[in-house]
């Protein structure tokens, strides 16, 4: 099976948008070994949209810009494919990709073949130029029936922004993982509404078809394709990469590698944070409590108190991963330092279970053992708190 694990790897989209070339390719394919991305499980090296010419070819063909891939795409997924990566590229359900150039509606099957011939291993299939005619979940598994046609596996990432609830029904026409949300830009608002409108839609995310919910912009700093001048801060990358982490999402980094920071880079290669994403069993984290917290508004409405009691800013979540152990996030999504709690009753555990909760903080490395049954931890605003846990006899 072509994504028997969460896939992991690096888009060009976020940062460089239409500036794409053979050149940035193959640097970047040294630096995913050079900095020990591919070692960590970033596998995956994906051009996406404005490879291609305006035109296909009189035979029908996809064509490649001859100026930003002069030697054409089958020697640059070569020299991905010789450090050890696999390679991926970019086509569109629609007429037209989501910049102009020909898509694939009614070329599935040549498409497919050229793309097999060329060494590709990963397709992202946007949706735009979709006709409006046009059946969106026949024109996907069309794809999908072409990718298995076309004699190399390659992985079928579908992208059709959450239209018509792909989650109910993309596993079954043959995803291996499908964008169910619009672009992500990088703002703090960007990546936490994304998390707020898709953490209903995780209960069937699973091994071999899993819910995309689009690149990471750790460590773009409000540069780049998708940067608007006004970037996350770092707690704010930290905050958005271990909840794609605990959502068991895909893993496609969308910052420079070329000039990723010190603090960036350690934290998209924290090993105790894969781990959780690569989870064998792929579980959804459960909201454990949404704690309303009696919240002080500085420019309170005419007529509203200044202290206004908000419960969608503050998340507890837990997830199970496989040995018996859990994970347990303190989610704060308020701007000042907040309290929270868990009652590990509502986790589960109470204390009448004879069992204690032994704590790893997976950012410090800290180990300690909580023998009460409430968890209280001051969280940082824009900040989140991750502890591996497992059941201890008391």
């Amino acid at each position: 099976m072509t994504a028997n694990r969460t896939p992991m790897g690096f888009n060009t989209w976020n940062t460089f948008g239409t500036n794409i070339s053979d050149k940035l390719i193959r640097e970047t394919a040294d630096m995913m070994v050079k900095k020990g991305y591919l070692a960590a499980g970033y596998e995956y090296l994906v051009i996406d949209d404005c490879w291609q010419e305006k035109d296909r070819s009189p035979e029908g063909r996809i064509v490649p810009d001859h100026n930003k891939f002069p030697e054409g795409i089958k020697p640059v997924a070569d020299y991905v494919h010789s450090k050890g990566l696999k390679f991926g590229i970019y086509s569109d359900a629609g007429v037209r990709t989501c910049a102009g150039f020909p898509g694939s509606y009614d070329h599935e099957y040549i498409d497919a073949a050229t793309f097999a011939e060329w060494g590709v291993d990963f397709l992202k299939y946007d949706f735009c130029h979709f006709p409006n005619g046009g059946d969106c979940k026949s024109r996907y598994l069309t794809m999908a029936m072409a990718l298995r046609s076309c004699g190399r596996d390659i992985l079928f990432s579908a992208c059709n922004w959450g239209k018509e609830d792909p989650w109910d029904w993309m596993r079954s026409i043959g995803a291996h993982m499908y964008r169910s949300t619009g672009d992500i830009i990088d703002t703090f608002r960007s990546f936490t509404d994304i998390i707020k409108m898709q953490l209903p839609h995780f209960s069937s995310n699973a091994p071999g078809c899993y819910n995309d919910i689009d690149m990471l912009t750790v460590g773009m700093y409000g540069k780049g394709n998708v940067g608007l001048g006004a970037a996350c801060t770092d707690k704010e990358y930290r905050m958005q990469f271990a909840l794609w982490c605990l959502m068991g999402a895909p893993l496609m980094l969308g910052g420079d590698l070329r000039n990723m920071n010190e603090y960036c880079e350690k934290l998209l290669l924290n090993k105790d944070l894969i781990a959780i994403n690569q989870d064998e069993e792929c579980r959804p984290p459960y909201v454990v409590s949404k704690p309303g917290i009696f919240h002080f508004v500085k420019e309170p409405k005419e007529g509203e108190s200044a202290f206004q009691f908000i419960e969608d800013k503050a998340l507890v979540l837990l997830k199970q991963l496989s040995g018996g152990e859990f994970a347990l996030a303190f989610v704060n999504m308020f701007e000042e330092t907040t309290p929270m709690e868990v009652l590990f009753a509502d986790a589960g555990v109470p204390y009448a279970s004879g069992f204690d909760v032994e704590m790893t903080d997976v950012f410090t490395g800290e180990r300690f053992t909580q023998q009460r049954d409430v968890f209280t931890a001051p969280v940082d605003g824009h900040d989140i708190k991750l502890y591996r846990c497992r059941l201890v006899k008391r």
